[in-house]
């Protein structure tokens, strides 16, 4: 017996002739049932918070979270992120970056001699923050590629030095706006970045031409870029009062006048 091609299409559609309706069951899969190497890739397409919060629905997610592969890259851009608990430090990251654009980098970037208690208070909650971040990355993150500091106005010398150690695989410093370097951290670099290829203190206003001029004779196949910041005008701390008079005269109100090579106080940029 023939059927019609309008019963054919209601078979097909699940529709018996007696008008009960018969729903096929979709294919369903629960996340946790796909393998590791899936979640992984699922888990690359969230951001840090994002991230987080799906680690916390199960345990199996959260082992996910916890994978150090999972962190080849970190970028931050506030000071605030550094102190979050959204991402992990492990031996896979290769690139890292902190960039912070914002009207408190300019209080930062003031000579701590010249800030006002109200200034530094504001630096007092924050100043810290980078350099404890890095030597966590030090002890962590030894494979580090890459690192990119823009704005990190409390970022230190030493701090630099010990990256450049303890990251024997670094071959990009990029380093923007960071008011405390010095030719400490090019003569580090001449020192210990045997891998470096790139090196950027764009901004860095204690960087001196002299600086720039020993660190291209000791590693001439370095890229270099030092944008401004052998022109701009370095740190000119106040003399200590008991060296006062044997370097230079007093000025009016016997305050003792900025000399910035004296070896009694202050930072010379040479």
């Amino acid at each position: 017996m023939s059927t019609s091609p309008d019963v054919g299409r209601r078979r097909e559609a699940g529709q018996t002739l007696a008008g009960h309706t018969h729903v096929r069951r979709p294919l369903a899969m629960h996340i946790t049932q796909l393998n590791r190497e899936c979640l992984l890739c699922l888990f690359s397409f969230l951001d840090k918070d994002s991230r987080k919060s799906l680690s916390r629905t199960c345990s199996q997610l959260r082992d996910v979270f916890e994978d150090p592969t999972l962190w080849p890259l970190l970028h931050f851009h506030s000071l605030a992120e550094l102190k979050k608990d959204n991402f992990r430090l492990g031996p896979a990251l290769r690139s890292l970056s902190i960039c912070w654009h914002s009207s408190r980098v300019q209080v930062c970037s003031i000579e701590d001699w010249l800030k006002s208690a109200f200034q530094r208070s504001i630096c007092s909650q924050h100043e810290s923050l980078v350099n404890d971040f890095l030597l966590q990355v030090c002890n962590r993150c030894p494979n580090l590629a890459s690192v990119t500091l823009s704005g990190c106005g409390h970022v230190t010398d030493d701090c630099l030095a010990r990256l450049l150690l303890s990251c024997p695989r670094l071959r990009a410093l990029r380093l923007e706006n960071c008011a405390r370097v010095t030719n400490r951290t090019l003569a580090a670099v001449a020192a210990h970045g045997r891998a470096l290829q790139t090196l950027h203190v764009d901004f860095c206003r204690n960087v001196s031409t002299a600086g720039l001029l020993r660190l291209r004779a000791a590693c001439p196949g370095l890229t270099l870029s030092a944008e401004h910041s052998a022109a701009m005008i370095p740190d000119q701390p106040p003399l200590a009062r008991g060296c006062a008079a044997s370097v230079s005269p007093a000025a009016p109100g016997g305050q003792c006048l900025p000399h910035a090579t004296s070896s009694c106080g202050g930072r010379a940029r040479n």
